[in-house]
């Protein structure tokens, strides 16, 4: 069967992009991925003849160009995200995540690519105190504070947001097509060797850790479910915006009694206050996708998709013994 459209998807070799990568291709599109020199795609179990490989740093906007000329679309997954608190934000999170993005749009520019869904983050959305208290639920509308990050050394929410809004400047001084998603705590199969920073919530939970995720938790999303929406918004003309993806709106304290329930053997904390003060809770916060037709898988079967892949990938341990 002849493909569909040629697409690039950044970051084709991570969490959320190994998912799109197999998705698009199971769909009859051609796909060039690209990845960070100095990461791997081999997981990708084996050759296919839509697919192809492309070494790209965000940084090189020459590899970027290269790797989408000729294509129709563009999903820009790839972001910096690490478990450990970076060395040096704005050279190893900041800088690459705004110039990167920018880059990705240029390429886009350049090559006259049709639409371009950007995968942006909750976390360009939360953490931002006044939302829940003073401004209302949080919803495509809500902003993350860069200063409230910034003054307490979270850099990852300050380069996601930074770059969303570099790349809707972008759009709008360029005429570019540009949609974006924001993923919630995404969670499901692991099909990369590592570990990804949503599935890591759920390893520190299920291992006892007391952390609320104070303003950093909305609820969370089924891996597939982040995919299937992505190319919903890339084949759907009307779609425009920013578009929140998460299976509803609720506290981490409600999250974790979830998964004390599915595995009361493992020593997952109780928490006994609200985790996020002030959070207002919402079934149909994604209601702009659900508008266009996306389905939410429980929240149950994406803590299990993702529990057994963490087990049989040796990243979790035995539980152990509760008195």
């Amino acid at each position: 069967m002849e493909p569909k459209n040629k697409v690039c998807v950044t970051g084709g070799n991570g969490f959320i992009g190994t998912t799109l990568v197999n998705t698009l291709l199971s769909s009859s599109y051609s796909v060039i991925a690209t990845y960070h020199p100095s990461t791997s795609p081999s997981h990708h179990p084996h050759p296919h003849p839509h697919l192809s490989f492309k070494p790209a740093d965000l940084l090189d906007a020459t590899a970027i160009s290269d790797a989408i000329e000729g294509c129709e679309g563009v999903f820009h997954v790839a972001s910096p995200c690490t478990l450990e608190d970076p060395a040096d934000p704005e050279s190893d999170l900041v800088r690459p995540a705004v110039e990167g993005t920018v880059n990705v749009l240029e390429a886009c520019r350049r090559h006259g690519v049709r639409r371009v869904v950007i995968t942006s983050s909750i976390s360009a959305m939360v953490p931002n105190p006044r939302w829940g208290t003073e401004l209302g639920a949080v919803d495509e509308r809500s902003w993350t504070d860069i200063d409230y990050c910034k003054s307490r050394q979270k850099w990852y929410p300050v380069s996601k947001t930074l770059a969303e809004k570099a790349a809707w400047e972008f759009a709008e001084k360029h005429g570019i097509d540009v949609v974006a998603i924001h993923p919630s705590t995404c969670l499901g199969p692991l099909l990369q060797p590592s570990l990804n920073a949503s599935s890591a919530v759920l390893l520190n939970l299920l291992q006892g850790s007391n952390d609320t995720q104070e303003y950093h938790w909305l609820g969370c999303v089924h891996v597939q479910d982040v995919v299937n929406a992505q190319i919903r918004l890339f084949e759907t003309p009307g779609a425009k915006g920013r578009y929140l993806c998460t299976n509803g709106i609720y506290q981490f304290k409600e999250f974790a009694e979830t998964v004390a329930k599915l595995y009361p053997e493992y020593p997952v904390h109780r928490f006994t206050k609200e985790t996020q003060p002030g959070l207002v809770a919402c079934k149909d916060a994604a209601k702009r996708l659900i508008d266009l037709g996306i389905v939410f898988t429980p929240i149950e079967k994406a803590i299990q998709d993702s529990f057994n892949s963490m087990k049989e990938k040796g990243f979790l341990g035995q539980p152990k013994l509760q008195c």
